[in-house]
């Protein structure tokens, strides 16, 4: 069988030994693993404006742990929240998430924490699509100190991936 190659369908540099050029896949869905994202401490209504925008674009929910300096438990949690979401990369699988502590003792802190009805310290509340999920938010540290119950709530926000809250996203998630 003899193959013929119409020069106006395939250039002649192909001929002449030349590679073809690297071509790049487009793409407008983000991978489904991305690394996780640890922003610094929210202090400002404006701060927490900011990254629920950045997160929005970029379709990962928003953890946030609502603290102040002087809560013991805060100090508990902290670590091992960090300790999941830092070092062993949890929700990464599912499209990742940001994270990012906000000082509800800070000075120009506002009454944001009255706005997402903030009742007790440590909080730990998601925001997806710039939508605070209050239905899955967690305010008993014994859930908080518990790894296996952490990891597994961290999974279910981060599998969340911006689609948002009860309605979940527009025509059931098709053209995310």
């Amino acid at each position: 069988m003899r193959i013929i190659i119409r020069p106006h369908i395939f250039p002649l540099r192909f001929l002449a030994g030349q590679p073809p050029p690297l071509r790049r896949r487009l793409s407008v869905s983000s991978p489904l693993s991305e690394k996780n994202r640890i922003y610094n401490s929210i202090r400002t209504p404006e701060e927490l404006s900011t990254l629920l925008l950045l997160s929005a674009s970029s379709h990962r929910p928003l953890i946030t742990l609502w603290s102040a300096s002087w809560c013991s438990t805060c100090a508990t949690v902290k670590p091992i929240l960090k300790e999941l979401i830092e070092d062993e990369g949890v929700g990464e699988a599912e499209g990742g998430v940001g994270y990012s502590e906000v000082e509800l003792d800070s000075v120009l802190i506002s009454d944001l924490g009255v706005k997402y009805m903030i009742n007790s310290m440590p909080t730990l509340l998601a925001f997806s699509r710039q939508e605070a999920q209050l239905e899955t938010k967690l305010t008993k540290p014994e859930q908080m100190k518990d790894k296996k119950f952490l990891r597994q709530w961290l999974e279910t926000e981060a599998k969340r991936g911006g689609a948002g809250g009860a309605g979940g996203s527009l025509f059931g998630g098709w053209f995310r």
